[in-house]
C-alpha cells in the first residue's frame, strides 16, 4: 500500500512540473508575440487577449500554484487566445493544427494512463 501512495506522489510532481513548464513556454510565446507588436501591428482584439493571457499566466504562478484545475484552465485559455484568432483569419491553418493534435492527444492519453497507474488497491502492473 505504501508503494501506491509513493507512486501517486511522484506523478503529482510530474504533473506539477509539466504544467509549470507549459506555463513558461506560454509565457515566452506571449512575450515574444507582444514584443513583435511594435514591428507588426496586431489586431486590437488579439492584443487585448494576449495581454489578458499574459497577466493570467504570470499570476498563475502565485494564485494557481496549489490548484491543478485552475492551472490547466489558464493554460487552455492562453493557448486558445493565440490559436483561435489565427484560425478564424486563416482557416487553412486548421489542417496543420489538426495534424499536430494527433501526437499531442497520444501524449495526453499516455500521461493520463500513467497518472492513474497504481491508484487502485492492487500492486502496480509491470513495475
Amino acid at each position: 500500500m505504501n508503494t501506491v501512495v509513493a507512486s501517486a506522489g511522484k506523478w503529482d510532481k510530474v504533473e506539477f512540473y509539466t504544467s509549470y513548464f507549459l506555463m513558461l513556454v506560454l509565457l515566452s510565446v506571449l512575450g515574444m508575440r507582444l514584443g513583435f507588436d511594435g514591428v507588426w501591428q496586431m489586431p486590437k482584439i488579439d492584443l487585448a487577449l494576449s495581454i489578458i493571457a499574459l497577466l493570467l499566466v504570470i499570476g498563475s504562478f502565485w494564485f494557481a500554484r496549489h490548484n491543478r484545475r485552475l492551472r490547466l484552465c489558464i493554460i487552455a485559455f492562453a493557448s486558445a487566445t493565440q490559436l483561435v484568432p489565427m484560425v478564424i483569419r486563416e482557416p487553412v491553418l486548421l489542417f496543420p493544427l489538426l495534424g499536430a493534435l494527433i501526437p499531442v492527444a497520444i501524449l495526453v492519453g499516455c500521461l493520463m494512463a500513467l497518472s492513474k497507474k497504481g491508484r487502485s488497491g492492487g500492486p502496480p502492473l509491470g513495475s
